[in-house]
C-alpha cells in the first residue's frame, strides 16, 4: 500500500537563497486552479478510497505540489545545468529542451546550460561525443521539428564514470528526458553522487510514447502520437470500403500498454477490433476473432482492426532475443494475424483484400502538435522550479491537472496499463462493438 514515506521527494539541502521568481508566488493561496508551495496533493480521489486507509489526514500519501518556490538552493549567476535525451524518440523532446533553456535563462538568469548528445553515452568522456553549449538562440525555433537535437541512444552507461564527468564539467544539475529505464539509471547515477556527498541535483522529465509511467498523469507526445495513428485507421476505412472483402490490420505502437491503440480507436470510431496487450484474445471458437472477423466483413462488408504491437504475444513463439535497452523483442503478431486471417477466409471461399498499415516510427518522430507543446513547456517549467530549489532524484507530473513532484523509485516500481475493468476499455468497446471478451 502507497504511504507517505513513498511519496517524500529527496533535497539536496535547505533551500536560503531568494528566488528570482519569489514575487510570482508571494501571496498566492492554494485555489481550485493554484497550490500554494506548503500545500500537498492527494494520491487518492475519491472519498472510498480515502477512508479505508484509516489514516489522520496528516498521514495520508500526498504528493509534492511542483513549481516555483520563494528560496532556492543553487545560486543561478554559478549554476551549470547538463541536459540529456534517452530512449526512443517521442513528439515533443526539442520543446521540452528548448522550455528548460528558456526558462533557466529568462527567469533564473543560468546562463550555463549544456547537452549531452546520444544519450548517457554522451556523459561518458570515452564514447567520443561533443558537448552542446545550449542558448536560447541555438534553441529557439528547435519545437518546430520532430526527434531531438540532441540525439539519443538506449542501453545504461556506468553510474561511476557518469558521476566522474558531471563532476569534471561542474555540472550542478543534470536534467533527463527520458523513460522508465532512462529515470532507473538516473536513479543509479543520483545514488552514486549520494554516496560520494556531492550537491548534484538529478530531475527528470518522464517520456514514454505509450503512457505506460505510473503516477505522473498523461505523458508527453502521447497526444501527438495517438491523433498520428487514428490518421492510419481513418486511412485504412477508406482502403477497405474500397475493396471487396476488406480487412485491414493497423498495427501500433504498445509493447505492454494498449493506449495508444485505445486512444486512436476512439478519436474517429473507425476501427471493428482493437487488440492490446492487456487483454487476452483467441482466434478459434465462435467467440474468437477470426469467427467475428468473419461475420463482421459479411455484415459490413469490411473491417479495421488496431492492433498494439505487444498484442497476442502468447499466440506465437517467444523470443530469447533483446534489444539495447534489454527489452525482449516482440514476436511478428501483425505477421502472423495476416496469415491466419488469410488461411481462414480462404477455408470458409469469402472473399478478402487484406491491406496493412503500420505508422510505427512515424507517429513518434514527427513535431509535438500544440496541445503537446504545451504540455511540454509546463512539464519543463516545472522540472526547472524543482531542480533549482534543490530537489533530486524525481521527476515531474501532472496528477488530475495538478503539477507534482514524484519520486523516481515509487514510478520506477512498477507501470501505467490499460485496465480491462477500467472506463477507458469499457470506452472501446461501446466503440467499436467487439465482444467484451474473445478469450
Amino acid at each position: 500500500m502507497v504511504t507517505l514515506d513513498d511519496l517524500q521527494v529527496r533535497s539536496l539541502g535547505a533551500s536560503t537563497l531568494d528566488s528570482p521568481l519569489a514575487l510570482y508566488v508571494d501571496g498566492r493561496e492554494t485555489n481550485e486552479y493554484y497550490v500554494g508551495e506548503t500545500d500537498r496533493i492527494l494520491y487518492d480521489d475519491t472519498l472510498e478510497l480515502i477512508a479505508a486507509r484509516g489514516v489522520p489526514m496528516e498521514q495520508l500519501p500526498t504528493f509534492e505540489a511542483g513549481g516555483p518556490r520563494r528560496k532556492i538552493f543553487f545560486e543561478p549567476a554559478t549554476t551549470r545545468v547538463g541536459v540529456v535525451t534517452c530512449g526512443g524518440l517521442c513528439p515533443g523532446l526539442n520543446d521540452v529542451i528548448r522550455a528548460i533553456v528558456l526558462e533557466l535563462h529568462t527567469h533564473y538568469g543560468v546562463r550555463d546550460v549544456i547537452g549531452f548528445q546520444h544519450g548517457y553515452a554522451g556523459i561518458v568522456e570515452s564514447n567520443g561525443h561533443d558537448v552542446v553549449t545550449l542558448t536560447p538562440e541555438y534553441v529557439s525555433r528547435i519545437n518546430e521539428r520532430g526527434g531531438t537535437i540532441l540525439g539519443s541512444s538506449r542501453g545504461a552507461q556506468d553510474p561511476g564514470l557518469v558521476v566522474d564527468r558531471l563532476v569534471e564539467l561542474g555540472v550542478d544539475i543534470l536534467m533527463v528526458i527520458g523513460g522508465d529505464g532512462s529515470m532507473r539509471g538516473a536513479h543509479n547515477i543520483g545514488a552514486e553522487i549520494e554516496r560520494r556527498g556531492l550537491t548534484i541535483g538529478i530531475v527528470g522529465v518522464p517520456k514514454t510514447i505509450d503512457n505506460d509511467i505510473p503516477h505522473i498523469g498523461q505523458s508527453f507526445g502521447f497526444s501527438t502520437a495517438f491523433a498520428k495513428a487514428a490518421e492510419s485507421i481513418k486511412a485504412a476505412r477508406v482502403e477497405v470500403e474500397a475493396a471487396v472483402g476488406g480487412v485491414a490490420i493497423v498495427k501500433v505502437m504498445g509493447r505492454h500498454a494498449g493506449f495508444i491503440a485505445c486512444y486512436a480507436a476512439l478519436a474517429n470510431h473507425d476501427a471493428d477490433f482493437v487488440l492490446i496487450p492487456e487483454v487476452r484474445f483467441s482466434l478459434d471458437g465462435d467467440n474468437g476473432l477470426l469467427s467475428l472477423l468473419g461475420q463482421r466483413v459479411q455484415e459490413r462488408g469490411s473491417a479495421v482492426i488496431v492492433l498494439a504491437e505487444g498484442a497476442g504475444q502468447d499466440l506465437i513463439p517467444a523470443s530469447d532475443r533483446t534489444d539495447a535497452s534489454g527489452n525482449a523483442v516482440l514476436g511478428d503478431i501483425a505477421g502472423f494475424l495476416r496469415d491466419q486471417i488469410t488461411k481462414d477466409f480462404a477455408n470458409r471461399g469469402q472473399a478478402l483484400t487484406m491491406r496493412y498499415f503500420n505508422p510505427g516510427y512515424a507517429i513518434r518522430s514527427v513535431p509535438a502538435d500544440a496541445s503537446d507543446s504545451v504540455y511540454c513547456a509546463r512539464l519543463a517549467q516545472t522540472a526547472v522550479h524543482a531542480a533549482m530549489a534543490g530537489r533530486t532524484d524525481m521527476v515531474v507530473g501532472r496528477r488530475r491537472h495538478r503539477f507534482v513532484n514524484v519520486p523516481i523509485p515509487f514510478v520506477t516500481a512498477g507501470s501505467h496499463s490499460v485496465s480491462p475493468d477500467g472506463d477507458l476499455w469499457l470506452s472501446v468497446l461501446e466503440s467499436t462493438a467487439q465482444p467484451f471478451s474473445m478469450a
